[in-house]
């Protein structure tokens, strides 16, 4: 006798995608524009980030914003104590 056990979708990609699954095409569309509602919130930019790799690439050509999307940036060393 063959016995075929049949694996939940929380055992194969974890509850949380699993959820993500279940919602319909339509309720995935709204929760996804939750989350893009809170990247800008937390200061995400919908500009594109320049493709170093390109080879139209011009490292002179001004941008409209930095490469981070904050004012500057900052180099935090990490030392063992």
């Amino acid at each position: 006798m063959h016995y075929f056990v049949m694996a939940s979708m929380e055992d194969l990609v974890g509850e949380e995608w699993a959820e993500w699954y279940r919602l319909t095409p339509a309720q995935r569309w709204i929760e996804t524009g939750k989350l893009w509602g809170a990247y800008i919130i937390l200061g995400g930019s919908l500009d594109s980030e320049p493709d170093t790799q390109s080879p139209f690439f011009n490292p002179e050509t001004p941008s409209a914003s930095p490469f981070n999307g904050r004012p500057s940036m900052r180099i935090i060393r990490r030392s063992r104590v």
